[in-house]
């Protein structure tokens, strides 16, 4: 088998495993929109400039959605781990790497399905995103998409439990999400706080997204930009690094 193939059947298996697990699918898409109905209806008296609250959370939710499905592609790894699938492709004439990217690509792929069902509720809110918008967005939506499947194949490679990777996965996922800016505007908050959120690759995925989908921006998009390339190399590169490495 070579490389290439190797990385397909690997994706392959990933898709089929998705969209066979109904509770999985239903419940990855239940969370965002509970956010952005009941959150978002909550906090409509909000205004963000010009901008009602939805509209401003819109994009961050999109963007949330990406990060919670993402991450998650670690517990197939454990998963694989724990009932011997991962020692018989470790074994196979595919290199760690092509185990990785297989991994990756499918674990990213599932986030782009999330991703692009979510985008397309907007009209929930009353948004109309046509097609131009959406080609806008899907390279965004990969580079997130991505940099966080890598981070969760990462911990992976650490991790030997599904407890060890749930306690790290809430470890990182909620101040990741809140301290991004999906919630709130970073320009308007304690300057501790501004620190922080500047610290977070996360914001940078969020501001660009928002600008893609809305045209606001609180960052400057070409610094979103570099942050959100410069975030996926490094998570790849480490994550590469994690495969191959040996226990």
């Amino acid at each position: 088998m070579s490389d290439l193939e190797g990385i397909y059947q690997i994706w392959k298996r990933e898709i089929i495993r998705y969209f066979r697990d109904k509770y999985r699918l239903a419940g990855s898409i239940f969370q965002p929109i509970l956010f952005l109905l009941i959150l978002g209806s909550g906090f409509s008296f909000v205004k963000i400039g010009d901008l009602d609250y939805q509209k401003f959370l819109f994009p961050g939710i999109v963007a949330m959605s990406l990060v919670g499905i993402s991450l998650t592609a670690g517990i197939s790894v454990i998963w694989d781990r724990e009932f011997g699938f991962f020692k018989e492709i470790e074994v196979s004439p595919i290199s760690r790497l092509s185990i990785f990217l297989g991994k990756a690509f499918g674990g990213c792929t599932i986030a782009l399905i999330q991703g692009i069902i979510i985008s397309s509720l907007s009209f929930l809110i009353g948004m109309n995103l046509n097609f131009v918008i959406f080609l806008k967005m899907l390279p965004v939506m990969i580079l997130i998409s991505f940099s966080m499947v890598s981070l969760g194949l990462i911990i992976s490679a650490y991790v030997e439990t599904f407890e060890s990777f749930g306690v790290i996965m809430n470890f990182i996922v909620f101040p990741l999400n809140f301290l991004s800016g999906i919630f709130y505007p970073i320009t308007q908050v304690p300057e501790w706080l501004k620190i922080i959120t500047q610290l977070n690759p996360l914001s940078y995925g969020v501001d660009l997204m928002r600008y893609t989908i809305i045209g606001k921006s609180f960052i400057n998009p070409i610094l979103d930009i570099f942050i959100v390339l410069l975030f996926c190399t490094l998570t790849v590169f480490v994550g590469v690094l994690s495969f191959n490495r040996k226990k």
